[in-house]
């Protein structure tokens, strides 16, 4: 089946604005809740979470009265990270899960996330065939079938309780100081908290959400408020979430940053020397640093590279039975604690890591040397085909042709906003600029938005 709404992370767009508009937030609610009211009897239920964007009401309500419509039971969480969601999702027995959020966008856009009742994400085939059920008449509830709502209270405690078992049992963190910036999103009350009662002196930022500031000048993908707080407080370690808490980027005492990638390797090599890395093998993406798959190499673990985006990293984990994977922008799989991107639950094994090897931070967030990479991200105007165009393809065809075999390419789109993403890697840099910049300065000649 063909999807068309559902990207590489489920539903995402500016809010009201199709697709995220509050009337197809109630159709999708109404078409999800008869996907996984099949049997047609009562007493279903799906957990609803959202970040801190002020669109989450209206799509919140708006999915409420498309589930209940068709008779399922909702539970709403508020404000909670998306692990959380998945967490909650098979904790509560519930049949599916549904985030609200956009993760590491601004704001204005918004976005909505499914998950099954085993609290993985919907596959695709899951997805197509609600998106078929959309498109036709909605067999809804009969009067007295009609689902109930209720706010749940203590969810976001319940998450909070499981994330501190994934530290190591009778350890704390009294003596650390930690900066922990969660980007005014769904972790500002759940990662202080956790940090704190595992007894680290916390320095919270981005903790005052007002609806417009989620991600604004802060969080994983804005590290350098974070790094200048670790600096003037003299912390020992700065950790970064995005807007939905599934990323993370660590900081060190110096306020240098460790993307996925870095986090990645360590976990891994500590993993592999206490066997507990699940068939010597960790998933990654294709965007992954040609550092890192050299990193592992030496050490005799295997790299398995999967499309963008952490459905599929998990997808190939779950196939495989492998443990570990992730992706270089900060989401951090780890199947033996969550079903998706956990960045406090990653941030927790970083700080276990220092805890039980008497480590700094910076001893710890730098496992090789990356491979010069430069990504460059072109927006182009809805309706247009830009990497169909000859001259595009040609100037593709060329800078393949100027690596030969010396560096890497990847040219995609992205799954979630309207842009063409060109990246390379190569050790001689003034190439790589060379080459970026010559497909990018074609994809913006046929026009951009």
């Amino acid at each position: 089946m063909t999807r068309k709404i559902f990207g590489t992370d489920g539903v995402r767009g500016r809010a009201n604005s199709y697709p995220m508009t509050a009337d197809l937030a109630l159709r999708l609610g109404a078409a999800a809740g008869r996907f996984f009211r099949k049997d047609g009897t009562n007493g279903h239920r799906v957990v609803i979470g959202k970040d801190t964007r002020l669109s989450g009401y209206m799509i919140e309500n708006a999915l409420t009265a498309g589930l209940t419509s068709t008779g399922m039971n909702v539970l709403l969480l508020g404000p909670v990270p998306t692990p959380a969601v998945g967490f909650l999702t098979h904790s509560m027995r519930a049949d599916v899960g549904i985030m609200i959020s956009a993760s590491h966008n601004p704001h204005q856009d918004n976005g909505i996330k499914l998950f099954g009742p085993d609290g993985f994400k919907l596959s695709d085939d899951a997805e197509a065939e609600i998106e078929a059920l959309l498109e036709g008449e909605i067999d809804y509830a009969r009067p007295e079938n009609i689902g109930r709502a209720r706010r749940i209270d203590d969810g976001r405690r319940g998450y909070m309780e499981f994330a501190k078992t994934t530290f190591p049992t009778g350890r704390r963190l009294n003596g650390l100081k930690v900066v922990v910036d969660c980007a005014n999103g769904a972790a500002y009350r759940a990662a202080p908290e956790v940090l704190w009662e595992l007894g680290a002196e916390v320095i919270s930022i981005g903790t005052s959400p007002n609806g417009t500031n989620i991600n604004d000048g802060c969080g994983s993908t804005d590290t350098a408020l974070a790094a200048r707080t670790i600096r003037e407080t003299g912390a020992d370690v700065g950790i970064c979430l995005d807007g939905d808490a599934d990323r993370v980027m660590i900081l060190d005492e110096n306020g240098e940053v460790a993307d996925g990638d870095q986090i990645m390797a360590l976990f891994a090599a500590r993993w592999a020397e206490s066997q507990r890395l699940a068939g010597n093998t960790l998933v990654a993406t294709v965007m992954s640093n040609l550092g890192l798959e050299r990193f592992l190499g030496g050490r005799g673990i295997t790299l398995e590279r999967t499309p963008v985006g952490d459905r599929y990293v998990v997808e190939r984990m779950r196939a495989g039975g492998w443990n570990l994977g992730g992706e270089q922008s900060g989401h951090i799989v780890m199947t033996d604690y969550a079903t998706t991107g956990d960045g406090l639950i990653a941030g927790l094994q970083f700080l276990s890591a220092m805890v039980e090897g008497n480590r700094r931070a910076s001893d710890l967030s730098v496992s090789f040397d990356r491979v010069p990479q430069l990504l460059k991200n072109v927006r182009y105007a809805a309706g247009t085909e830009p990497l169909a165009l000859a001259n595009v393809k040609s100037a593709i065809g060329d800078a393949e042709a100027r690596l030969n075999g010396s560096g890497r390419l990847l040219i995609r789109k992205s799954g979630t906003e309207p842009l063409i993403r060109v990246m390379a890697e190569c050790e001689d840099e003034a190439l790589l600029t060379q080459v970026v910049d010559g497909i990018v300065a074609e994809v913006e000649a046929a026009g951009v938005s």
